[in-house]
């Protein structure tokens, strides 16, 4: 009999823009790649909807989330911890 083993789930630092919505926050991830032909480096940035069940961070705070089942239409990530308040 096999016994079925959890792939590791990605996980993300980034900072909130918005926690305007009720258990949803806004995270901002950013990451730096290198061009392809130049070899300059590139910032990039991404948005994505995380699940905040208590409503624990506000806008500026840097946070850890981790992928997730999906829990509605954008959000597949949920908040791990919060790493460092805004000042």
């Amino acid at each position: 009999m096999e016994t079925k083993t959890r792939k590791v789930r990605k996980e993300r630092v980034g900072l909130v823009v918005s926690s305007k919505m009720d258990k949803t926050i806004s995270v901002s991830i950013r990451r730096q790649i290198k061009h392809p032909i130049y070899g300059k480096i590139l910032k990039r940035s991404s948005q994505l909807m995380a699940h905040d069940e208590n409503n624990d961070a506000n806008e500026g705070d840097t946070v850890r989330i981790m992928e997730t089942r999906p829990l509605s239409k954008n959000k597949r990530w949920r908040l791990i911890e919060i790493i460092e308040r805004a000042k």
